[in-house]
């Protein structure tokens, strides 16, 4: 029996394409690296910032750190101001929230997490914010959403995972959850469908229909 759903923020909850962007952008200015074109800029959005660095740039784990720091100055500033919430999440949230326990898990630092869901209004819908440490010892998908299941004292097989990218779902996978994603944000039906993903929706008002679905 599920009675937990735990949603991905960036690209599930809302759309934050543009304070991470311009983040991302400062940090690069400020290191003397070049700036890649936005289609590969917006591959940032959803892994570790330390995963993306390295993959791109070479960055080994020290390095990577400096430069998180660079960017989690700026998007604290203004970056974390910068999004919107995408249609239908609000009815989304108030009518899971009657019917299940709700928690966000993502690899944005938890600080940051709560400070959006409160600006947003949304707090009384979770019951936990989940997401990576500051000092990136957290910051994998799997190991937040590990940290989920036991701050909310649940096991696996009573959690669904809602995201995005392939990272939400390998993550769930990885802890014995069920998934579902969703198209609406970063990710594609390609990458969900290759990660694993037991459910697809188009809207995010389809979401609640499809958690009903699962026993």
């Amino acid at each position: 029996m599920k009675r937990v759903v735990l949603f991905d923020l960036d690209g599930t909850l809302t759309d934050s394409s543009k304070g991470i962007l311009a983040s991302i952008t400062y940090m690069l200015k400020e290191l003397g690296l070049e700036i890649p074109n936005e289609e590969i800029l917006r591959t940032f959005i959803g892994p570790p910032l330390s995963l993306s660095l390295g993959n791109l740039y070479g960055m080994d784990k020290e390095a990577a750190q400096r430069a998180t720091l660079i960017y989690r100055d700026y998007y604290a500033t203004y970056g974390i101001l910068q999004l919107e919430v995408y249609p239908g999440i609000a009815e989304t949230l108030a009518e899971l929230s009657k019917h299940y326990t709700l928690g966000v898990a993502t690899s944005k630092p938890a600080p940051y997490a709560q400070q959006i869901i409160d600006n947003l209004n949304f707090t009384s819908y979770f019951s936990g914010i989940f997401g990576a440490d500051m000092e990136g010892k957290r910051e994998g998908k799997a190991a937040i959403i590990q940290d989920a299941l036991v701050g909310l004292t649940v096991k696996a097989k009573e959690v669904i995972m809602v995201g995005d990218r392939e990272f939400d779902i390998k993550g769930a996978r990885e802890n014995g959850v069920a998934s579902i994603g969703v198209l609406y944000g970063f990710g594609n039906r390609k990458e969900l469908e290759q990660a694993g993903a037991d459910e697809i929706v188009q809207l995010a008002s389809d979401i609640p229909m499809v958690v009903r679905k699962f026993k």
